[in-house]
């Protein structure tokens, strides 16, 4: 009987509120989850989870033994590659999150340096939206564009990422180009929301330091980042933009930056994870060189 393993069984249904779920994120089937549960609870000598058609929870004493295998474990995986860091062999699946426009233009292109360095780690990379449950859908990090709002996370800040305003040559020959914000007088932006119906921002941009707002209307409005730049793109408005993006778009000459003596307020960049102790090696060699990635492209200027 491998305990640790026993543990990270554990670990995982605990976190995910499934079996199903945690065999997926460790490469195992369901039934053997369920016989490392059992073979921990015989072990412990107390029932672990509640169990029920609909979710699975720790208990009382499955929370104590939760807290105190994440140590462990952390402790464990240190020690395996204490003596052996020059040739350690990383290996496993990572989760990450992250926008569409960094796995686009700067991630995917450059993720073939790191698969080379470490091929037996797959790796599965989600752009949606929508703000990830870290825990509960198995993320072992993801990547935030903006303010932080959810304290119950690690995080680790990269940077600031520069903004840029940005419209379509077929919308300034259409509206002119405004040169200060109070040209922008007749002007739309494209809105984007996270939610329909919500109040979508107007356009901020920088005034001896201080982030200034300005209301203007929107010919249409959107909920999603590509179509946000797909809108701009056949001339329906003005957007604000991170610089990665927009900045293969602008080389090409499908957009121009305007205002640029006016621009957006940049935008945090961090790297959030559940656990600051209890992280698998190939996610903190992941998440270094990630860091060191967008480090490098968010304090290049824009060509």
């Amino acid at each position: 009987m491998n305990k640790l393993e026993l543990l990270r069984s554990f670990v995982r249904v605990t976190e995910l509120s499934s079996f199903t779920q945690a065999g997926e994120s460790l490469g195992l089937p369901k039934s053997t989850v369920s016989e490392h549960i059992q073979q921990l609870e015989d072990l412990v000598g107390a029932r672990l989870l509640h169990r029920t058609t609909r979710r699975v929870r720790a208990t009382q004493d499955g929370l104590v033994l939760y807290e105190r295998s994440l140590d462990m474990l952390a402790n464990m995986d240190e020690l395996e590659g204490l003596f052996r860091q020059d040739g350690l062999v990383l290996a496993g699946r990572l989760r990450i999150d992250m926008p569409a426009g960094f796995a686009r233009s700067l991630v995917l292109p450059r993720l073939g340096e790191f698969m080379q360095r470490h091929p037996r780690v797959q790796i599965e990379i989600s752009c949606t939206d929508r703000r990830v449950d870290i825990v509960r859908e198995g993320f072992d990090c993801v990547l935030r564009v903006g303010e932080l709002t959810d304290a119950t996370h690690v995080a680790r800040r990269l940077g600031q990422l520069p903004m840029l305003n940005c419209a379509s040559p077929v919308y300034l020959a259409a509206h002119g180009t405004p040169r200060t914000p109070e040209e922008l007088a007749g002007h739309y932006l494209v809105h984007y929301v996270s939610v329909l119906g919500t109040r979508a921002e107007g356009f901020t941009y920088l005034r001896q330091g201080k982030p200034v707002e300005l209301e203007l209307p929107a010919m249409v409005t959107v909920n999603n980042v590509d179509a946000y730049n797909a809108a701009c793109l056949a001339g329906l408005g003005i957007i604000q933009a991170p610089a990665i993006g927009m900045s293969e778009h602008v080389a090409a000459g499908r957009l121009v930056a305007i205002l640029a003596d006016y621009p957006p307020p940049s935008m945090d960049v961090s790297l959030l994870y559940a656990h600051r102790h209890y992280l698998p090696r190939r996610a903190r060699v992941f998440m270094d060189w990630l860091a060191e990635l967008i480090g490098q492209a968010i304090t290049r200027p824009l060509r």
